[in-house]
């Protein structure tokens, strides 16, 4: 999964966790909710992309497909 990211998104995710963990350490209950936010939105872009994918043919995470 790292090689998919590149440098640029091991970066990214490093700075989100980062940011989730500062505070966490002053609310973790307001950082328990930031975390919830982040998996959403993620799971939105994950979804938008797997339905742009298979909008134009290019599989985009069906069951099977072809080889």
């Amino acid at each position: 999964m790292l090689d998919k990211l590149g440098i640029a998104g091991v970066l990214g995710v490093l700075v989100m966790l980062g940011g989730i963990v500062l505070v966490a350490w002053q609310n973790l209950i307001l950082a328990a909710g930031l975390a919830f936010v982040v998996a959403g939105l993620g799971l939105i872009v994950y979804g938008m992309v797997t339905n742009l994918l298979s909008a134009f043919g290019l599989g985009g995470g069906g069951m099977g497909g072809m080889p």
